[in-house]
């Protein structure tokens, strides 16, 4: 490792200041060093992303899908050593990485399989009716392309699959957008890996150089934001950052989409029947949800929702000594411990807010943590129950009844999910809440726990603000790759001059709209 930034296909190393990667749970300094990006560095990785795009964008989609592939290649023949890097900067467990590992290379592979199906070109053709009346129609053919140079910026918990080759990443070189990577800083070796697997993808497939580019540092992302040649910002972290991005964005002279997957506290409703019926067995399904990879997944259940009764408070009590015999957990770094720390801290101190179970938050290892809060914190705006404690922790709040119930979730900020617990009763009894979910969450959950996130076609990893910048999008499944595409149309064109996708003859095979029906026929 060289600990030099990628751009352009090579390697540079202009800067003099060092950054130190570090062992997670010693805080001993691992022994590569990592050059932060100049500005003029930071403005070439940007400058070579632009050179690359034109050729890259016009690339059939096969040869894509095959550049796709073989970074999947490339990402399952890293070894147990590259394993091991990952597990010293974040503390997580091999099992985990080796699981993301694949993760992050099957979502390859599975833009690689959109790529050759096609349906993300939307190819849309109205051919000309030089005879309507009044007036003629003329030939107009729509299809979908890449917005341009995109920035991917690494996210901490998830180092594979949200990082420098993660959904984003993968999404944007679908689309026919060359990246630029910011790499996280809690993981940085563990990018550098990545990155070099990219880059032999790269080089293996015939890749114009520029297509990825990687940069490390502390403030080089708001520079790489503002420069001209980045058309679209991609974001997994904090409300603060994305907000950050979000505002850069918007104040450059040619403003540019940034979707951002920020904060969410995804609320459980555990519902009578279901607490009746089964209120232990939730409660350790639960826990473990909160407690599993030290709650540092978005996706963590923040929030638990019941009404007031026996089974419920028996249900609580249950959730209490659940979360209140777990283990401390090593967290990703020592700045997100401080932030957990914050944040239970916050809790603590608030006179609404009563502390159930958990050892107080001290030392190296994060400690879980069960609160209860009263409801009128919720009903009368207070934001402390709305922002994300980003870790091992969940607040329980009771209602009254149903119409409490209801004008509690209506005061929820938007979430990435929201989930029943439910008997067949409950979804008779509680049915006309699924519409007020529906409003809030982007992921609705019956009888599962949100802190699995599948890749496919159909999933949703998104939701109003402020659990993303954009409710139209998902970071995770194959809808991500719209992100990152614009629709162009071509009025009256020679066919010569036509994308494959809007060619008379079709050489894609694609299913198009064509006079407003569905046809994968070459036309006359």
């Amino acid at each position: 490792m060289s600990g030099s930034n990628f751009i352009g296909g090579k390697r540079s190393a202009a800067g003099t200041v060092r950054l130190q990667s570090l062992d997670a749970r010693t805080g001993e300094a691992l022994p590569q060093a990592f050059v932060q990006a100049t500005p003029e560095e930071v403005a070439g990785a940007a400058q070579a992303a632009d050179a690359a795009f034109a050729e890259y964008n016009g690339l059939a989609p096969e040869r894509r899908a095959q550049f796709l592939d073989a970074i999947a290649d490339q990402l399952d023949a890293l070894g147990d050593a590259f394993v091991e890097t990952v597990c010293r900067e974040t503390a997580l467990p091999a099992g985990r990485i080796q699981g993301e590992r694949s993760r992050t290379s099957n979502q390859m592979r599975l833009y690689a399989k959109v790529l050759r199906r096609g349906d993300y070109l939307g190819a849309r053709i109205d051919r000309a009716q030089p005879q309507r009346q009044p007036l003629p129609r003329p030939d107009l053919r729509q299809y979908r392309t890449g917005v341009g140079p995109v920035a991917v910026f690494g996210a901490s918990n998830f180092p594979l699959a949200f990082s420098t080759a993660g959904g984003d990443t993968a999404a944007a070189l679908a689309a026919g957008c060359p990246v630029v990577v910011k790499a996280h800083s809690g993981h940085m070796a563990t990018a550098e890996q990545v990155a070099e697997a990219i880059e032999r993808a790269a080089v293996a497939t015939g890749m114009p150089a520029g297509v990825f580019n990687m940069i490390y540092g502390a403030g080089v992302g708001e520079a790489l934001v503002r420069h001209p040649a980045i058309q679209a910002v991609g974001f997994t972290g904090s409300l603060k950052g994305g907000r950050a991005l979000c505002d850069l964005a918007a104040a450059r002279p040619q403003p540019i989409p940034v979707f951002a997957e920020m904060s969410s506290i995804n609320p459980v409703l555990v519902l009578p029947g279901a607490l009746q019926a089964r209120g232990e067995q939730v409660a350790k399904e639960l826990a473990a949800s909160v407690v599993l990879g030290c709650g540092q997944f978005c996706t963590n259940p923040g929030l638990v929702i019941g009404i007031a009764g026996e089974a419920f408070s028996a249900f609580v009590a249950a959730l209490a000594a659940q979360l209140g015999d777990q283990a401390g957990q090593t967290m990703l770094n020592a700045g997100t411990l401080r932030s957990y720390a914050s944040g239970v801290q916050r809790l603590h101190q608030h006179p609404g807010v009563r502390h159930l179970a958990g050892a107080e938050q001290a030392g190296d290892l994060a400690q879980a943590q069960l609160f209860q809060a009263d409801v009128s914190l919720l009903l009368n705006g207070d934001e402390l129950l709305q922002e994300e404690v980003f870790g091992p922790t969940t607040v329980v709040v009771e209602v009254a009844d149903e119409a409490e119930l209801r004008r509690a979730l209506e005061a929820l900020h938007g979430q990435l999910t929201a989930t029943l617990i439910a008997e067949p009763e409950d979804f008779q009894r509680f049915a006309a809440l699924v519409p007020v979910l529906q409003r809030k969450a982007g992921r609705l959950l019956v009888n599962g726990y949100p802190t699995g996130v599948e890749v496919c076609d159909a999933m949703v990893h998104g939701g109003p603000y402020p659990a993303t910048s954009d409710a139209r999008g998902t970071s995770v499944g194959t809808l991500a790759i719209d992100r990152f595409l614009r629709p162009v149309c071509y009025q009256d064109y020679p066919d010569a001059l036509l994308p494959d996708a809007l060619k008379n003859a079709n050489p894609l095979g694609l299913q198009r709209l064509v006079d407003g029906q569905h046809s994968r026929e070459a036309l006359n």
